[in-house]
């Protein structure tokens, strides 16, 4: 009754700000329409853009839903070249590159477990393809077409793990011009780039592309252990594409792109909790000022091991195609996928175990990852009052992977402490959502899908004297596990126009994502010639934990005023999320697990406003505001501890950003400056296995960018200042006080040369 009651000021909160800025939305219309449709025209409008985030084409301005778009110039110009330089620009998301893959949190929702077991809450995807492993969508961005980051569950149309939101990478396809690009760029910590594209129209029905990058980046982190070894958060990458469209007669038409990416560099991306915080030993972690110099230093030395060189080599590499056959009152759409993930790494943990003792731990991994997806959908189209899409999905996932840890002696554990595992996953939907326009003004939408997974390991825990397991004197635990889960998610909306520019959406919405497993067996179970006896069996409750589930509406509005030189967006949301999957290191039987449990219940609500305004002849402003309150509601990380009523992580109350840039004619050229700032509350990155609760003091961000473009040429210039405060701060804290540090300030010059 209480919690109840607790929620009602903030849902009129809620209701009360999008109905006014509905009122003001429509007024500013109703004045509007009187305005001549040439005077409009002659407007500096802010340009609408196609997406497809409902899988129909459509303007953002005109889909009901709470969505950002980053376009492939926009992506060039702010030297955004990964996921993880995304976060700072759009509304409510965290997206942090840790040691182990990307991690995306959206309104406050995330997930921790990056291994082969653990799935996220928020999807990754590269041209509608699914990506499962978050090593794999580490990879950069080359010859993008835009990037749609959708917030809130997205179950019914795009299925597995989008209970957060997702987020789509869509690349330039092949098209009839032939067109080149060539670029090159050089800047701060060795920064280099060379990359290239190249469109060619083989003929009327052929057309290929190919993209071309190679980047280098000395360390941002320093080597204060004196043992002379590269430090981490380096850069060695290599990306190749090749994409081919194929008219098929005049109704069908098939795109086949294959992609290949490699990273070569010390994946040793973290520093000491203490280069951030004092008293985390304590259990009490408060913020340390100090330089950003020092913030960057890996100065621990381990006590009881030597330090190695660290390493990554990870190479994918895919194959997709996309058809789409017009069938006349509908069109058939199949998109298919193969990828692989070849992974090896060494790492230098530092693993605080006690208060007063932190060891150096080597840590080795291989692994090998390959998935294949399917999916077919068929979609009316026309202008009735009835349209209609529906399909069948279907995802494979198969992962060999083998970790080893070496110095855990000082806790009892042997010299090689291992864990050789195969993973398999098997998913299956079918979906199908159906809009009725009921009058010009008025649309009512339906959705569901019906998902089965299936997910299994077998493997073991290997207590080894080498590096090679001895039968005749090392020990075996045996890891199995066997989890099948299932639900319907399902999707209610209406849209309203307000005016002939202003569209109003409700929607309510499910979200699922499958439950899985920890690292043990069930008493009497055995697997690869292994036993699990009663002494060394785990508690089905503890083995596995349940789907994690969410009920979400939210409210919205998007508006074109001012004849289409001011854009605003708003919405307003509620979740609330039931099993909510929390992962973190913990010690088991001695030894150092990752353990995931379900949290309970989480609500997270807020408000999120955005948008676009032309000022003058050549002068665009952006603006963005978010409030968020997304907490526990009930939560016992120990059973005497309960942490109801605390924070999210990455989930600061308020957020504001404000950009503005200016084109404007100089010396017979276009000169071009930008500046954008980002104001944020403080949030916290808590450790709930160890009770810990790390907080990250509010903070504003600044990037800087000028540009030439001689009037006439093809060639242009840009230069680029990100972080111009050069303040850092922790992305990710994990269980035993490792955190990877965010970017130092950074410039570089871009030389583009078009064809």
């Amino acid at each position: 009754m209480k919690e109840t009651q607790a929620r009602r000021p903030a849902r009129k909160l809620l209701v009360v700000a999008v109905s006014g800025i509905a009122w003001s939305a429509a007024s500013m219309n109703a004045a509007q329409a009187q305005e001549a449709p040439a005077a409009q025209e002659q407007n500096n409008a802010v340009p609408e853009v196609v997406v497809t985030a409902q899988r129909t084409l459509s303007t953002v301005s005109r889909t009901p839903i709470a969505m950002s778009v980053l376009k492939g110039e926009q992506l060039l110009e702010l030297g955004a070249d990964n996921p993880a330089s995304l976060g700072a620009r759009l509304p409510n998301v965290h997206v942090d590159q840790a040691f182990s893959g990307l991690r995306v949190t959206i309104r406050g929702i995330s997930n921790n477990d990056t291994t082969d077991k653990g799935d996220p809450s928020a999807a990754f995807m590269q041209d509608g393809v699914y990506i499962a492993r978050p090593a794999g969508q580490a990879a950069n961005f080359l010859d993008v077409d835009r990037i749609e980051v959708l917030r809130g569950p997205q179950g019914t149309l795009y299925g597995r793990n989008t209970t957060a939101g997702l987020v789509n990478v869509i690349s330039n396809a092949p098209s009839g011009r032939l067109e080149g690009r060539v670029a090159v760029e050089a800047g701060t910590y060795g920064n280099r780039k060379l990359e290239g594209v190249i469109n060619v129209p083989v003929n009327d029905a052929l057309a290929l592309r190919a993209a071309v990058s190679t980047r280098k980046q000395d360390p941002f982190l320093r080597n204060g252990q004196g043992t002379g070894l590269k430090p981490g958060m380096d850069r060695d990458d290599r990306d190749a594409r090749l994409s081919a469209r194929l008219a098929i007669g005049r109704d069908a038409s098939l795109l086949v792109r294959y992609d290949h990416s490699k990273a070569a560099n010390n994946n040793d991306r973290f520093v000491p909790d203490t280069n951030f915080y004092t008293g985390a030993a304590a259990g009490a972690p408060a913020w340390r000022d100090t330089t950003t110099d020092e913030r960057l230093t890996m100065g621990f030395r381990p006590v009881n091991i030597a330090p190695v060189q660290g390493m990554q080599d990870r190479r994918s590499h895919g194959l997709l195609a996309d058809l789409s056959w017009n069938l006349g009152p509908a069109t058939l759409y199949y998109l298919g996928s193969h990828r692989e993930l070849d992974q090896q790494m060494v790492n230098n943990y530092y693993y605080r175990i006690s208060p007063a003792l932190a060891l150096g731990v080597i840590n080795t991994y291989i692994g090998a990852n390959t998935q294949d997806s399917h999916e077919l959908r068929l979609a009316s189209k026309g202008n009735g009052p009835l349209s209609a899409q529906g399909g069948l999905y279907y995802f494979a996932e198969e992962s060999d992977t083998s970790y080893a840890f070496q110095g855990l002696r000082p806790v009892g554990l042997p010299p090689y402490y291992s864990f050789p595992l195969v993973t398999e996953a098997r998913s299956k939907a079918v979906f199908g959502q159906l809009t009725w326009r009921i009058d010009e003004g008025l649309r009512l939408s339906a959705g569901a899908r019906r998902t089965l997974d299936h997910k299994w390991r077998v493997g073991s825990t290997d207590f080894q004297q080498g590096p090679a397991f001895n039968p005749a004197t090392d020990r075996r635990l045996l890891n199995a596990a066997d989890l099948s889960t299932s639900r319907t998610t399902w999707r209610l909306g209406a849209e309203f126009d307000l005016a002939p520019s202003t569209l109003a959406y409700l929607n309510l919405a499910t979200g699922y994502k499958a439950g899985a497993f920890n690292d043990g067996c069930v008493a009497g179970t055995s697997a690869l010639g292994i036993p699990c006896p009663a002494a060394a069996a785990v508690a089905p409750e503890y083995l596995y934990y349940q789907p994690e589930e969410l009920r979400a509406w939210e409210a919205g509005l998007k508006s074109r005023l001012l004849g289409g030189r001011l854009t605003v967006n708003a919405a307003a949301f509620h979740y609330d999320y039931t099993n909510l999957q929390l992962t973190g290191n913990a010690i088991v039987a001695g030894a150092p697990r990752l353990l995931t449990r379900n949290a309970g219940v989480a609500r997270s609500r807020g408000i999120e406003l955005d948008g676009d305004l032309r000022v003058g002849s050549g002068g665009s402003l952006n603006y963005g505001l978010t409030l968020l309150d997304a907490r526990y509601v009930t939560y016992m990380p120990t059973p005497t501890v309960s942490w109801g009523g605390r924070k999210l992580d990455r989930a600061p109350s308020h957020v504001f950003s404000l950009g503005y840039q200016q084109r404007m004619p100089f010396a017979g050229g276009q000169l071009g400056g930008g500046v954008f700032a980002r104001a944020s509350g403080a949030y916290e990155l808590s450790i709930p296995t160890q009770q810990l609760t790390y907080r990250v003091p509010s903070h504003t961000i600044t990037d800087l960018t000028l540009s030439w473009a001689p009037g006439g040429s093809n060639w242009s210039v840009l230069a680029r200042v990100r972080n111009l405060e050069n303040k850092v701060r922790p992305s990710l804290v994990d269980s035993f006080g490792m955190t990877t540090p965010s970017a130092p300030r950074t410039a570089d010059l871009r030389l583009d040369l078009r064809f």
